[in-house]
């Protein structure tokens, strides 16, 4: 049920990114315009295997189930990929939205360098766990969810996507601002230009400024 209405998920934002760029107009590179970032997909997926595999994991154990023993491998397998996904990776054009307290976790899976930033090796490794778990019932539809995960982050991996991590902004350093930007100004309009404003009160002669309004008195 979660893979079919994944399917649709995909092929409805797969449409409206084609609706939107003119019936998946180029651009002048040759590349399709609006195209769907896979490994997003792929991390939601995984993510969502992992968990299902845990929990087909802990009913096959409590129910001592035939062969429990791989039961419980896909308790250890679901907590690897829970892990391994947790983390969101930086997509390549707009915001890019951390999961709650996943720094902790990016920083362990940055360390691991190319292992964890390729997705093939990450679509060939959930392929390879999928397989002992799908020997017993409670676990086979997280081994069939983990197995889509696989085939979709091979298609990302395809398309040129790796994963990278989602940084904390820093904010950059405020130049001080400078004190006569923070006092009123003192003239009264119309006020010199610049250039006069800048040259020496001592000098009264090169500071002489001619106002170019007449100024009358009033009679009254």
């Amino acid at each position: 049920m979660y893979t079919f209405s994944l399917s649709i998920i995909i092929e409805r934002d797969n449409r409206d990114q084609l609706d939107n760029c003119g019936g998946g107009s180029v651009d002048p590179n040759g590349d399709r315009m609006g195209k769907i970032e896979w490994a997003m997909w792929a991390n939601e997926q995984a993510l969502a295997a992992g968990l299902i595999l845990l929990t087909g994991g802990i009913v096959g154990v409590a129910g001592q189930f035939r062969d429990w023993e791989f039961a419980a491998y896909s308790i250890a397998a679901g907590v690897f990929v829970c892990l391994l996904e947790y983390p969101r990776g930086k997509r390549n054009k707009g915001t890019s939205v951390e999961r709650t307290g996943q720094h902790c976790f990016t920083v362990c899976v940055k360390s691991f360098g190319p292992l964890t930033r390729n997705y093939y090796v990450r679509a060939f490794l959930h392929a390879a766990i999928c397989v002992p778990g799908g020997f017993i019932l409670a676990a086979v539809l997280g081994c069939v969810c983990l197995g889509i995960a696989s085939l979709i982050y091979l298609a990302a991996a395809i398309r040129g996507e790796q994963w990278e991590p989602i940084l904390p902004w820093k904010e950059s350093a405020r130049k001080p601002v400078g004190e006569s930007i923070k006092l009123p100004p003192q003239n009264p309009p119309p006020r010199p230009p610049a250039e006069m404003r800048r040259k020496r009160a001592e000098d009264l002669e090169a500071a002489a400024y001619v106002n170019p309004i007449a100024v009358t008195a009033n009679d009254d």
